[in-house]
């Protein structure tokens, strides 16, 4: 699964990203990648591992809900729904 969000643009400011993708890994845990940063800019990457896909699917589902509490907005979603 992967979600890109993106903040507004407002005036002259360089919009936020926050990109979250969440994958299985060869050895059958998930892996939790959360990079951040401005368009065109530095970005930070981090990753969280889960041996269980619930916990996983829990985690990247409460890492969206914050961004979008935070004023993001979804511009893109790949996979489950």
């Amino acid at each position: 699964m992967r979600i890109y969000m993106q903040t507004n643009a407002e005036s002259g400011e360089t919009p936020r990203y926050v990109q979250l993708t969440l994958d299985q890994d060869l050895l059958g845990g998930w892996i939790l990648l959360r990079e951040s940063g401005k368009q065109g800019g530095r970005s930070t990457l981090r990753r969280e591992v889960f041996l269980d896909d619930q916990e996983a699917i829990a985690a990247f589902e409460k890492a969206r809900d914050n961004q979008i509490k935070r004023g993001f907005r979804v511009v893109f979603t790949q996979g489950a729904a």
